[in-house]
């Protein structure tokens, strides 16, 4: 780590560095001897994503100290990679001024990810340090609906007219003084701001001066509608394998820029979503939240369950004379909702994807079902067997043999049933089937499970 350490901004990124416990330690050492130089050192070769990961490691205590002995070296973007519920956090330590050269350093669409859901002193504390047309183009993304292509997109554009040569384009950028950091198209645009084509630097680079750019476009063009959803963007720019799309108003006139990090990022975070609400977790859940913010999120589907599993007990209760005479039915009949809940949760969990993914639609929902409903009944039938063998060999009774392995198979082929229309009816009714699906398909493996099996067991060897 043997870098210059003038500032947290310049830092080399051009090496990839991990940061590890050691690291951490050797910080938070630097930071309690309120060694400035030595801390700044350390933190040279760090990307601003590492940083904020250690910012969102340590307790709120070090990481307060740590932010005040950066002082005017806190690096901007570090605020835009922290997570959300710890930025209000980090803006209150920061001193104005590092604040306004922290934020002056962010794109358009940073500036509004920052903001967006912070409280309005703090929202106007930015903008207040911002250039009026930075202001101006903040406020405006921010009055698009939330998690809509208006709130994703960067203001800042490189777009050319339509007639330009390479060579008018080249000399164009190269005058240019206030270009994107990052940018990969240049936009071609209609006499009134509508976008008509896209070119790729590499095509603009290796082509010759006097080539017109419409003669050298991307076949592949796709404008986003500002006010589509997140999700749809993602899912456009994963489909059609965009790198970046231009943003159009309801005239279709150019507003804006989606580049594929902010897609992709979007993509992550649904998907992060969609994994912890199959568990029952808020998506928005953090490992920096507080007990009580945790706890009220969890608290909701927990009570679900337990309602869920009152329902089952009851339908146990219904038994209770059977399984009293014949004990093992208690020794087996969680297996059979056990077995059942299991292959519930993975078509549910192929439900859900193709969902988010919209791979299942109206046009393959009934192949789907079919599929699954099949695939529930092999996998019954071959679990029956083994079971069936099991009730014999351990219990010495083909009977009960026999009736748990037709409980399997009939548990296993609703739960495969149960696992794709349970999540397709919540979408359908505007309830996120990740979240809400799995205590509804555990309900009904569960109950079914339980009747099928003990009300066979009543049947047959009663």
């Amino acid at each position: 780590m043997a870098q210059s350490a003038e500032s947290v901004t310049e830092m080399d990124r051009d090496d990839a560095y991990i940061l590890d416990r050691k690291d951490v330690v050797q910080m938070l050492y630097a930071v309690d001897r309120d060694d400035r130089a030595g801390l700044l050192e350390l933190m040279a070769p760090l990307h601003p994503a590492d940083i904020a990961d250690l910012l969102e490691q340590i307790n709120t205590y070090d990481r307060m100290r740590l932010i005040r002995l950066c002082g005017e070296t806190f690096d901007g973007e570090i605020l835009s990679e922290l997570d959300e519920a710890l930025r209000e956090e980090v803006i209150e330590v920061l001193n104005p001024k590092v604040l306004a050269e922290a934020v002056r350093e962010l794109d358009s669409d940073d500036v509004v990810d920052l903001i967006e859901d912070l409280d309005e002193p703090q929202q106007e504390a930015i903008l207040d340090v911002l250039e009026d047309s930075d202001r101006a183009a903040v406020e405006q993304s921010l009055t698009y609906p939330e998690f809509s292509a208006g709130r994703l997109m960067q203001r800042e554009v490189v777009m050319a007219p339509e007639h330009w040569t390479v060579g008018e384009a080249i000399d164009y950028l190269r005058n240019s003084d206030h270009l994107p950091e990052q940018f990969y198209h240049v936009i071609l645009v209609d006499p009134k701001l509508r976008p008509s084509g896209n070119v790729t630097l590499g095509k603009l680079m290796s082509s010759a001066r006097d080539v017109t750019l419409k003669s050298i476009m991307e076949e592949v063009f796709h404008t986003i509608p500002v006010t589509q959803s997140e999700g749809d963007v993602a899912y456009a720019f994963n489909q059609y394998h965009l790198i970046s799309a231009p943003v159009v108003d309801e005239t279709e006139r150019l507003v804006g820029v989606i580049t594929i990090d902010d897609a992709m990022a979007v993509l992550d975070e649904e998907n992060e979503e969609d994994i912890l609400r199959l568990a029952g977790v808020d998506g928005e859940s953090r490992l920096s939240d507080r007990v009580i913010d945790t706890t009220k999120r969890r608290f909701p589907w927990l009570a679900v369950n337990l309602v869920t599993a009152v329902l089952a007990s009851l339908v146990i209760a219904q038994f209770e004379e059977a399984i009293a005479t014949i004990v093992a039915l208690a020794v087996l009949m969680p297996i059979v909702a056990s077995m059942g809940g299991n292959a519930g949760t993975q078509s549910l969990t192929v439900a859900v994807r193709a969902l988010a993914t919209k791979d299942l639609t109206g046009a393959n929902l009934w192949r789907v079902i079919r599929r699954e409903v099949m695939v529930g009944l092999v996998n019954g039938v071959a679990f029956a067997i083994v079971m069936g063998v099991v009730g014999i060999l351990w219990f010495g009774s083909p009977a009960l043999g026999g009736v748990i392995a037709v409980a399997m198979v009939v548990n296993l082929v609703v739960a495969g049933l149960a696992g794709i229309v349970i999540p397709v009816v919540l979408d359908k009714l505007g309830v996120d089937p990740a979240l809400a699906s799995g205590a509804f398909v555990t309900t009904v493996t569960d109950v079914v499970g339980f009747f099928a099996f003990l009300g066979l067991a009543v049947v047959v060897l009663l």
